[in-house]
């Protein structure tokens, strides 16, 4: 018998864990469930029913203590509407203590307030010591356990928020990414997008999120089309492919001086081929006769 196994969510852009509902019967989605996670107690939103769930590596899933009550959903937004004055706060001592190089982004309390997680980037590539902030931040909220969590430029920009470069009210990070994908240069170039580094990075200062959307498409339709500088034969004659419309699977060939057209990739044949075939057709088989060895055709 399979274990009931339900997806979570912490935020309402953020990745989702994997919890067991054995003890959590008629669980549906759009619940809230309380759960034990490495950060303290959350309080976390069913947002799927896994039907056939694949085992963590740790060897079984953390069970959900109990479905979150009226007075669960209160105490969370008590908390919720105290994380702005923490990060206030935090601010204010990181200036006191004169510590450079960091910038605060948020802060998270778990839904029960016995943990508080201050989120910041560093913009030093050396480690910063943040003993003298956690220890006086810790004086600040006695009754909590605070911890100094570094996220990373994503991270920061998904928090940030705002309009993306192609005119979305928010960017693709904090409007459905939940995870970050790899993303390398060679995927802006497979694209023919142009290389101008504002062109192909974002707010992060990383290379965008987007690039990897149509990669896979690009990388299937150009197995169909000949590569730029190739000589190929059109249905008006000879040319050679100065540019290719992967998407469109259409090449546009260089004719002659100033002279390009548009062609579907079906209309035209690789001119090494055709040629290799003209010169089989052309050019009569030999035939080797076996001679014997006295002479005498076999």
């Amino acid at each position: 018998m399979n274990p009931n196994i339900v997806g979570i969510r912490f935020q309402k852009v953020g990745k989702v864990y994997h919890f067991d509902a054995s003890q959590c019967e008629d669980l549906q989605i759009g619940d809230y469930v309380v759960v034990d996670t490495s950060r303290g107690r959350q309080l976390g939103e069913v947002v799927e029913i896994v039907d056939q769930p694949t085992l963590p590596p740790e060897g079984s899933w953390k069970l959900i203590l109990r479905k979150a009550t009226p007075r669960d959903l209160v105490l969370r937004q008590i908390w919720q509407k105290k994380e702005c004055e923490a990060v206030i706060n935090c601010r204010a001592k990181t200036a006191e203590l004169k510590i450079e190089g960091i910038k605060i982004y948020g802060a998270e309390f778990s839904f029960d307030g016995e943990r508080l997680s201050l989120l910041f980037s560093s913009e030093t590539e050396g480690k910063v010591d943040l003993k003298k902030l956690k220890t006086a931040l810790q004086r600040m909220y006695p009754k909590t356990h605070v911890e100094l969590r570094q996220i990373g430029p994503r991270d920061a920009a998904k928090m940030l928020g705002g309009m993306g470069a192609c005119g979305l009210e928010n960017r693709c990070c904090a409007l459905f990414l939940t995870e970050f994908s790899p993303i390398s240069i060679k995927m802006a170039k497979e694209q023919g997008i142009s290389l101008t580094p504002s062109e192909i990075t974002g707010i992060c200062g990383r290379l965008r999120c987007c690039l990897v959307y149509e990669f896979e498409q690009y990388v299937e339709a150009r197995k169909h089309l000949p590569k730029r500088g190739k000589r190929v034969l059109t249905p008006n004659g000879e040319g050679k492919v100065i540019d290719v419309y992967p998407l469109k699977e259409t090449v546009i060939v260089e004719m002659g001086e100033e002279i390009h057209r548009e062609y579907p990739y079906q209309e035209l044949q690789p001119l090494e081929e055709f040629q290799a075939l003209r010169k089989k057709v052309e050019e009569p088989e030999e035939i080797e006769e076996e001679v014997s060895e006295n002479g005498e055709e076999i």
